[in-house]
């Protein structure tokens, strides 16, 4: 039940709440996905196309990924002039970490 106005006895469960973090986590949890997040973390603020030949990949599959750790918030990025460089949003990144653990009971 999805309610603001709930009554005690109800369940309450903030459905757009829930959708945006399940966004990020699907995000954050596929192995190439991570591949990039790693990457970007030891080269600080690259293009999409040094991703995509140092992980030997499409151009357009390197984009598809990029734009969803973007939507999810975890990646940043930065233009100049016409190329785009894209670098890890640390605070979002720590925020999914706590917010993990603290569920885990870590």
């Amino acid at each position: 039940m999805t309610t603001n106005s709930a009554t005690q006895d109800e369940l309450r469960i903030e459905i757009l709440n829930l959708k945006k973090s399940a966004l990020i986590l699907r995000a954050i949890n596929h192995k190439l996905r991570q591949q990039i997040m790693q990457l970007l973390h030891k080269r600080k603020g690259i293009t999409v196309t040094d991703i995509y030949v140092k992980l030997r990949l499409e151009q357009s599959v390197a984009s598809q990924h990029l734009a969803i750790l973007r939507k999810a918030g975890l990646v940043s990025t930065t233009r100049e002039g016409k190329c785009i460089y894209y670098a890890i949003n640390y605070e979002r990144v720590n925020d999914v970490q706590e917010l993990c653990a603290a569920i885990n009971g870590k």
